[in-house]
């Protein structure tokens, strides 16, 4: 099928990609989003924690920076968002609790704090007994913890069904079909060819596939995006409303659980985190480590109903930073290579992509979080021309069953 020429085509519809093309079209631009199962992959998945504070790690400063210029303008999306759409999202400001459950567990914890504190981040240092009481569902072996009270979540696949609904308000065309590739006559994008035939005529185009941004035809090796999956698998338990207050975080002999609770009473348990190419299968073993130690940290977990489980791919890249913006090839922006921070970096990723279509001038990003523009933490560019682009073929040969990626009648993850 051939659909009328417009300013915008988004490939993928993800959180990432919806939240792009809902900018655009705010902003005036004809936009048509084209994915087989919209909001089906890795955002069907999503925790949603927006938690720059609790989940800083030593060597990523840069991504420290975007995520907390992107939970700044989470409010504000949030409340737009739902106004526009009729849909809550469930967004939730309560903080993280970060906890330790043995001695080394909290050595390791103490010297993260000192890092966030060394970074002047809001956090509260909590003895074992200060933890329980904040949270009464931890085990009594709990050993200390650190509060990160400004950090946030929110539900992905309510944001997913809002992004949807303002989209559709919007006028936005939603393709449910496969990209097959770019259309490219002269070295400038035109658009993108489909799967069941006929292509999406345009201006501009933005890559936001996720795990499967690096696979796409048409686009030529040395700008192909450096991307990989990262498998993740999540369990979704139903309780109370209240068994937890604000997500928990936790160490335990060294392996990472969190527990994100949801209004209604679902505690979202994630999350593995495999290099396994595109193998979305859910094993026992995976689940067994997340209940194995979600249990050491709270016993009650094992007392909830289980309602889903989820294995999603994250689009990973060399140096854990997303690919936002214009690439070598004329026509062509990405918007992709988010890793675990889809959801939190949704509201920054779409402004710029925003911006750039607009032509406007590279922002910095404001605050605390004041240093270089985002052009110059997250360029398409900053690999150089051959150099840490990923073979996509190589990942297709560890495909174990059929992959959920840009193919009939699947759908193109982008979010943590």
């Amino acid at each position: 099928m051939n659909v009328p020429h417009t300013d915008v085509v988004v490939v993928g519809a993800g959180v990432v990609g919806l939240s792009v093309a809902w900018r655009a079209a705010r902003r005036g631009y004809t936009v048509t989003v084209a994915d087989p199962a919209p909001g089906s992959g890795a955002s069907h998945a999503a925790a949603g924690m927006l938690a720059p504070v609790s989940e800083v790690t030593y060597t990523e400063e840069p991504l420290l920076r975007l995520g907390l210029a992107s939970l700044a303008r989470w409010p504000a999306f949030a409340a737009e968002l739902s106004g526009e759409a009729g849909v809550e999202v469930d967004y939730r400001t309560e903080g993280t609790l970060d906890v330790a459950f043995g001695s080394d567990d909290l050595a390791a914890l103490g010297e993260l704090a000192d890092f966030m504190e060394k970074l002047a981040l809001p956090v509260d240092r909590l003895t074992g007994r200060e933890c329980r009481r904040a949270e009464p569902m931890l085990a009594p072996s709990v050993r200390g913890g650190v509060l990160a009270s400004g950090d946030a979540w929110v539900d992905p696949r309510r944001v997913t069904a809002a992004l949807l609904a303002a989209l559709s308000r919007q006028g936005v065309t939603l393709v449910t079909d496969r990209v097959r590739g770019l259309a490219v006559e002269g070295d400038v994008v035109r658009g993108v060819r489909l799967a069941r035939g006929g292509r999406v005529s345009a201006d501009r185009v933005v890559l936001a596939a996720g795990a499967w941004s690096g696979s796409l035809d048409g686009v030529p090796p040395e700008v192909l995006p450096p991307v990989r999956p990262v498998k993740g698998q999540i369990m979704r338990l139903r309780g109370d409303p209240g068994f937890l207050g604000r997500c928990v975080r936790g160490v335990v002999h060294g392996s990472h659980v969190y527990m994100v609770p949801r209004g209604d009473g679902e505690i979202v348990l994630g999350a593995t985190q495999e290099e396994m190419g595109f193998d979305t299968r859910v094993t026992a073993g995976g689940l067994w480590e997340l209940l194995r130690d979600a249990r050491e940290l709270v016993p009650g977990v094992t007392e909830l109903e289980v309602t889903d489980v989820f294995a999603g791919l994250r689009p990973g890249t060399p140096d854990n930073l997303p690919l936002i913006g214009r690439t070598a090839l004329e026509g062509l922006l990405l918007a992709t290579g988010h890793h675990r921070g889809g959801v939190l970096l949704c509201p920054l990723t779409a402004d710029f992509i925003a911006g750039e279509l607009a032509g406007e001038p590279a922002q910095d990003l404001g605050g605390a979080a004041a240093g270089p523009p985002v052009a110059a933490i997250c360029s398409p560019l900053r690999f150089g021309p051959g150099r840490a682009i990923s073979d996509p073929h190589r990942w297709k040969k560890e495909e174990r069953g059929p992959s959920p990626g840009l193919r009939p009648g699947s759908p193109a993850p982008e979010a943590r």
